[in-house]
């Protein structure tokens, strides 16, 4: 393919880290590409909470218009924030490799007591905007007190390092990725098995126009199928919950020899208890419908 590639990121370090990943994939590929900064609804807005905004894909949408319009190419994003319906003329030409799929807990090193679940003292004040790490928070320590975190990742540590929070929850996946040094905090790493992350957690979703087939098959290459698969899973659980990216549902599928083992949680509201499964299948659809179903009964 002898064209330049534009892909659209969003301004924040994690944003553009993901999509220097990509470039640099594609220029050793032997492609020309250009990065081109798009601000998303999510980016505007800071002062409210995900809950208390309306829609989906408030990360992702003004990337998908641009790519209707033809002024971007390819749009990478984090998967996670992706909803399970892309609009008409757009697909998912590639996902990425799966970064850690964990939840960290950043938590000021005066407030930590290891006794306790999650190594939080008493009635501790957490920082997160997200109905899934809320809910789960709740479920694991009914005491804590959720107080709501917008920003993007080096903003919301500062917030902790202020005192604001007496901790607060980021994904392992983008501190890992932007290198940050967090040793003046206590770090907990959250088995996924047990606090479950968002579908798709830790992955990049490459989006393109479904009629652009000589990108396709240029990104056809960067795809990783065995990742695809468990995602798969993972997002079709979400999709089946007619669920977005702020729903307080959790799903984390792994893969031995074929074989797929998915847990997942769901609560009727971020405050509300939550119900959790676990299953075992070796096809994605069968397998997401029986979790599904089990999580409702």
């Amino acid at each position: 393919m002898s064209r330049k590639i534009i892909i659209g990121s969003r301004g924040s370090d994690l944003a553009l880290w993901q999509a220097h990943h990509v470039e640099a994939q594609l220029k050793e590929l032997g492609h020309e590409v250009e990065i081109k900064i798009i601000k998303t609804q999510g980016d505007v807005i800071q002062h409210l909470s995900f809950d208390k905004m309306e829609g989906k894909g408030f990360f992702t949408k003004e990337l998908e218009e641009k790519l209707l319009d033809g002024e971007i190419d390819l749009a990478v994003h984090s998967h996670k924030d992706l909803p399970t319906e892309h609009p008409e003329g757009l697909i998912i030409a590639a996902v990425s490799e799966r970064e850690d799929p964990s939840d960290l807990l950043l938590i000021a090193k005066e407030k930590v007591d290891s006794g306790k679940k999650l190594e939080l003292i008493d009635n501790a004040v957490v920082g997160t905007s997200s109905a899934r790490r809320k809910s789960q928070l709740l479920h694991h320590r009914p005491d804590i007190e959720i107080k709501d975190l917008r920003g993007n990742v080096p903003t919301r540590i500062n917030k902790l390092r202020e005192g604001q929070y007496d901790a607060i929850m980021l994904a392992a996946a983008g501190v890992e990725r932007l290198k940050l040094d967090l040793s003046e905090f206590h770090v907990l790493k959250l088995n996924p098995t047990e606090f479950i992350p968002a579908p798709a957690q830790g992955v990049l979703g490459l989006q393109i126009r479904q009629t652009d087939e000589d990108l396709a098959e240029v990104l056809s290459s960067l795809n990783d199928a065995s990742v695809a698969r468990r995602i798969g899973v993972e997002r079709r659980i979400l999709n089946l919950f007619e669920g977005g990216c702020q729903m307080p549902l959790g799903a984390y599928c792994t893969e031995n020899n074929g074989q797929l083992t998915v847990k997942a949680c769901v609560a009727d509201a971020w405050d509300a208890p939550i119900r959790i499964e676990e299953k075992r299948g070796s096809e994605v659809e069968a397998l997401a419908q029986e979790t599904v179903s089990a999580l409702r009964s």
